[in-house]
Parts: structure tokens; C-alpha cells; sequence
């Protein structure tokens, strides 16, 4: 017979047992029900794996196809301390050295870590980025070290679980994904206009997976205009990994290719850009300026064969330039145009029927004075002058005369926005800014005067470009043209770009008056006899502009010389600027003196490699050469010196 208290401690016991069986239910009903989730992510980070597969980048082309970017493999070089540990110290020592680390830092990148999260699970350092943009050839020399790697141990005494171990370090304790690299082939050639790239990290996720990865991104220049062009799609694996990181390929799930990016095609002409940048250089040595710009663009459909700012930068190298390097001068900078900017004005009076090129005006003898304050022109002043004359030898007082006598304040201005002054061009670049022009309401008493002349006004290089490309193309306002179009990857086109027309700025026979006078500008006794070319008729104008500051409105002695002309003056294939910003005064500052010859220079190659027909009579046009071949092009744009 059961005793009482043999009976009260069985009783107690099966409570016990079937509490304890209560509890392990609810905690199986807790782990398996309520935070399936939470333990089901535990379980699915490690041993889920996405590998993402980066897309090629396009490549960015010139308008003969000349590669000026582009993307070539290489490896994103990568570590399993799980699969290393404890040989972390020999493997840095044999993989340091190639792969252009310190023993130590690698070492300790190696080094296996364990850590506790917030929800209790254990986590390792299982995958480590070592070095991103590694080379094929040094990632090859890399892989072969590891299969060589021995660390002193007798192979024959080894069991067959720690041959498994230094098998599956020596193949997957260090591995590499693939990956691309952005080059620049010809270094600075047109890096104002290419821009750059950077890595950017970010968490690449899909319906299921997340995963750390790194992006190329377009920062600066084209790169960044059309990066959503450019930088195609990434693709993804899918996949499951043993407790030794070996892929279950059973279990591999959805397997997503990349999409290579579209391809752009510029207008850029890479010997063209050459030329230019060449000219651009010895521009910086003779005068040793704060900086120097430089155009050529086709005045009929706006196309930028060339653009140029000095100081520039290395695309390869964009972590190491500065500011100053960075910025496009051509549309970041804003200057007094000088008296380029009378085309603006005269042309306006003409267009109007207000003047002809042969009415006189009195230029006062070179002092003329408007409410109360003097205008002067140059050297001794003229006398009586005509509307051809006055842009022959650029009068101040001339065309300021023609600006308050004929055309008046409200026409001047709307001729100034009708030319695109005072708004942006629409180049397909970032960083373009307006320039400053004040409507008439906010002009005091001297801005009629002062405007025709480029003073009271400020306006970017290209906006003065685009005006003076007008003036050729009949008068017909364009928008700049920096890319020709898109293409994919099997090198079809995906979309072409067409010229557009913005306005009609002035008719065209005021154009075509305006184009008569600008070719005395470069005849032996105007303002720009160094403009002047054998074999074709050159139409241009000059500008010297005073840089504003100081105590009196302007800095003593610092001046922003130009030259803008385009040739065959009445038939015009291409226009081409030059902009001095202020040059060593010693040297010369006027525009004729400094910026003439270098638009000489240009024009007389680019004649040459574009087979631009003559236009003089008497010419010899058997003298004209053809252009070097595409090997040369990339020598001279990586050596300046070669030409």
C-alpha cells in the first residue's frame, strides 16, 4: 500500500513534469510560431547568400566613336576569416605584397571576430571587403599564391578534415567578385566635360534579399548628366551555403543577369579637343593667366566639337583635385564680355532697320561725355565713323551712341534676352549659371551706355559663344549640342539627338550685315589683324573687359581678353573662342594681342582635319593635310608636348 507521502511526492513530481512540459511547449510555440521570423533571418543569414553581379558601365564616345571612358574588369577582392583563422598572419604575409596592403592592416582584416546581436545569436566577420578595382593580372597572381601556400605543415600527416580546411582556404578563404573600373584613356582630354565617377556603398535589396554592395555613380560632367543612362542594372544570385561556405547548388535560387548601360556618343571630336587644349596650354605659359578657356562649335546646329577650362583635372585621379581644378569656367564663370558683346547692339539696330552699315556717327575724338561722366574709346579716339567702322575699330563711343540714340533702353535689353543673355543655354551640363541682366527699370542713368560697350552686364563664355554662333547662322539662336546620341551595348542606336533652334535673335540679312563688318575685324588695320588666315575669310570680334573691384568700380591693371570668330566668314563650318582671364599685362591684354593667335592656330588644324573647303580666291587647297590617325590622337592627348 502506497503510502500518503509516497503519494503526495509522485503528485508533486508529475506537476512538475507536465509544468516543465507546459513550458517547453510554450517556448517551442514562442520560437517556432511567434519569432519564426525572427530566428528564420538568423538562420537565412548564414547560410543565404546574394552575390550581386555589377553592371557595366557604357562607355562614352566621341563623335567618331574614339572612346574617351570606359569601363574594363577587375576584381572586388574579398575574405572569409572563418575559413582563415588561426592562419590569418601567414596568409597577409604571402597576399599583402600583391595586393598593395600592409601585413598588418591585412592581417587584422583577416583576424576571425565573434560578436553577440541584440537578439542573442552568435555572428562572425565572414565576409570582409579587402581592396575594391583590383586588376585581372594582380588578382590572377593572388589566386596562384594562395594555391601554392603549404604553412610548414607535413600534407602527409594531415587528417582528412584538415585537408578539407586548407583545401577550402586556399580556394575560398580569399575570393574576388567581379567588378568594373571607370578609365579615362586620354587623362585630363575634355574632363570638364566627361566628369567623374566614385564607388558609392549602398544595400542592394530585392523581394527577399539584402546585400551589401558597392555602386559606380556619375559625380561631375556627362557622367553625371546620364548616369541613369550610363550605369546599366545590377543583376543578383541566389543561393544557399553549408556550414563551410560551400555553395548548395541544389537550393540556388533566382539568377538575374546584369544589364550593361547605354553607351553615349558627344559631339566632342577627340582631335579637335586636342587641338584645343594644346593651344590652350601655351596660352597659360606666354601669359601666365588666372585661368583660360576655349570653344569650337558649329554655328549651324550647335554642336561643341571642343570645350575646354584650364586649370583642369584628372578624371583618373578626381580625388586629388581641388576646387579651382574642378569647375567648367566655360559655364560656372561669369564675366564682363567686353566688347564682344557690341555684336548685340548692332546687330539689334540693324535688325530694326534703325541703322545701316555705312550711317556715321561722331565718336567725339575718343571722350565723350554722357550724363555727366566721360566714355572713352582707345589709343587717340575717331571722328566721324560708320556702323562697319565702329566694329572695325571696336568704338566704345560708337556703338554706346548707337544704343542711346537709335535703339533706346527697352530694345537693347529685349535684343540682349533674344540673343539668350541673362538665361541658360540648356548645355547638357551641371553647374551652368546665368550671368547677370538687369530689366531697364533697375538701369541707372549710364546703363544704356555702358551695356553696348560689355560693362553693366555679366555673361558666361558660353552664352557669348551661342550669340556670336547666331550671328553665322543667320541669325537663327541654337542650343548647345554635347551629345549625339545613345547606343547599346551590341552598338545600335538607342536614340539620336537632333539640333535645336531656340529663337530667331535678328533676321537674316541683319546677320548677314553684321557678318560684313565682323570681317574687317580681322583685316590688317582692325582689332584682330593675328585672326587672319591664309586660306579662308574670318569673321570675329575682340574683347578687352576691366575685371571689376576695387575702390573705383574696376581692379588697376587686370583685364579679361578674347577673341570669338568663325570661318568661312558667309558659309561658317565651325566657331571658335578664345578667353584670357587676366593675363600678365607685360605681355599684352588687349584680345587682338592675345587671344587672336591662339584662334589662329586652332583654326588653321581644325581647317586642315576637317577638309573645310577655302574660301579665298588664289588658294592652293592641294596644301591642306589630313588629320593624324586615331593611335596618334591618343598619344598627343596624353602628352601635350607631343605636338
Amino acid at each position: 500500500m502506497i503510502r500518503a507521502s509516497h503519494l503526495r511526492r509522485l503528485s508533486a513530481f508529475a506537476i512538475l513534469m507536465a509544468l516543465c512540459f507546459v513550458g517547453l511547449g510554450v517556448q517551442l510555440y514562442r520560437i517556432q510560431i511567434l519569432d519564426h521570423d525572427r530566428y528564420n533571418d538568423i538562420v537565412d543569414d548564414n547560410t543565404r547568400r546574394i552575390y550581386v553581379k555589377q553592371p557595366r558601365r557604357g562607355d562614352i564616345l566621341d563623335i567618331n566613336s574614339n572612346p574617351l571612358a570606359t569601363s574594363l574588369p577587375v576584381k572586388r577582392v574579398l575574405a572569409d576569416p572563418t575559413l582563415i583563422h588561426p592562419y590569418q598572419t601567414e596568409v597577409a604575409h604571402a597576399v599583402a605584397p600583391l595586393l598593395g596592403m600592409k601585413e598588418a592592416d591585412l592581417a587584422a582584416a583577416l583576424r576571425l571576430t565573434v560578436r553577440t546581436n541584440e537578439d542573442g545569436a552568435l555572428r562572425t566577420n565572414k565576409f570582409v571587403d579587402l581592396k575594391l578595382k583590383v586588376p585581372l593580372d594582380q588578382w590572377i597572381a593572388v589566386t596562384q599564391t594562395l594555391s601554392q601556400l603549404t604553412f610548414d605543415l607535413e600534407q602527409t600527416k594531415l587528417t582528412k578534415v584538415q585537408k578539407g580546411f586548407f583545401r577550402n582556404l586556399r580556394r575560398k578563404g580569399i575570393y574576388g567578385e567581379d567588378d568594373y573600373l571607370r578609365v579615362y584613356r586620354s587623362g585630363r582630354l575634355a574632363s570638364h566635360v566627361l566628369g567623374f565617377v566614385q564607388d558609392v556603398e549602398r544595400v542592394f535589396t530585392n523581394s527577399t534579399t539584402r546585400a551589401a554592395t558597392t555602386e559606380t555613380t556619375g559625380i561631375y560632367g556627362i557622367e553625371h548628366w546620364l548616369n541613369g543612362k550610363l550605369k546599366g542594372a545590377a543583376g543578383w544570385r541566389e543561393t544557399e551555403t553549408d556550414r563551410r561556405q560551400r555553395e548548395l547548388v541544389v537550393y540556388r535560387g533566382r539568377d538575374i543577369e546584369a544589364r550593361a548601360g547605354l553607351s553615349t556618343v558627344l559631339t566632342i571630336d577627340m582631335f579637335v579637343q586636342n587641338t584645343l587644349e594644346i593651344e590652350l596650354r601655351k596660352a597659360v605659359e606666354l601669359y601666365a593667366p588666372k585661368s583660360v578657356c576655349g570653344m569650337v562649335v558649329r554655328p549651324r546646329t550647335g554642336e561643341i566639337l571642343a570645350l575646354a577650362s584650364l586649370p583642369d583635372f584628372d578624371p583618373n585621379q578626381a580625388n586629388k583635385a581641388s576646387q579651382d581644378e574642378l569647375r567648367n569656367r566655360v559655364i560656372a564663370d561669369m564675366h564682363e564680355p567686353g566688347s564682344t558683346f557690341k555684336i548685340v547692339v548692332v546687330s539689334g539696330a540693324l535688325n530694326e532697320n534703325l541703322v545701316t552699315l555705312q550711317d556715321r556717327f561722331f565718336c567725339e575724338n575718343g571722350r565723350w561725355m554722357f550724363k555727366g561722366r566721360p566714355l572713352h574709346d582707345h589709343d587717340n579716339g575717331y571722328g566721324s565713323l560708320t556702323v562697319l567702322e565702329i566694329i572695325k575699330k571696336s568704338s566704345n563711343i560708337g556703338s554706346a551712341k548707337i544704343a542711346v540714340e537709335k535703339l533706346g533702353e527697352q530694345k537693347l535689353y529685349d535684343y540682349m534676352t533674344r540673343f539668350g543673355f541673362g538665361q541658360k543655354t540648356g548645355i547638357t551640363l551641371d553647374g551652368e549659371i546665368r550671368g547677370w541682366v538687369s530689366p531697364p527699370s533697375k538701369w541707372d542713368g549710364l546703363s544704356v551706355s555702358r551695356i553696348p560697350m560689355g560693362h553693366a552686364i555679366t555673361t558666361t563664355h558660353l552664352q557669348m559663344v551661342m550669340a556670336m554662333s547666331a550671328i553665322a547662322n543667320q541669325g537663327t539662336l541654337m542650343r548647345p549640342m554635347l551629345i549625339r546620341g545613345l547606343r547599346r551595348p551590341d552598338g545600335e542606336w538607342h536614340q539620336q539627338f537632333k539640333p535645336q533652334p531656340i529663337r530667331q535673335a535678328v533676321s537674316p540679312a541683319a546677320a548677314k550685315d553684321m557678318v560684313t563688318a565682323l570681317k574687317t575685324v580681322a583685316a590688317k588695320d582692325g582689332t584682330a589683324p593675328k585672326a587672319e588666315l591664309e586660306h579662308y575669310t574670318v569673321a570675329g570680334k575682340t574683347g578687352t573687359a576691366q575685371v571689376p573691384g576695387g575702390p573705383s568700380g574696376y581692379v588697376p591693371g587686370k583685364y579679361v581678353s578674347s577673341f570669338i570668330g568663325f570661318f568661312p566668314a558667309d558659309d561658317p563650318e565651325v566657331c571658335i573662342s578664345i578667353l584670357i582671364e587676366e593675363p600678365d599685362r607685360k605681355k599684352g591684354y588687349y584680345g587682338g594681342q592675345t587671344a587672336a593667335p591662339h584662334f589662329k592656330a586652332i583654326a588653321e588644324q581644325v581647317a586642315n582635319y576637317l577638309k573645310i573647303k577655302p574660301d579665298k580666291e588664289d588658294t592652293n587647297s592641294t596644301s591642306l593635310v589630313s588629320p593624324p590617325n586615331s593611335a596618334l590622337l591618343n598619344t598627343a592627348a596624353l602628352n601635350p608636348e607631343h605636338q
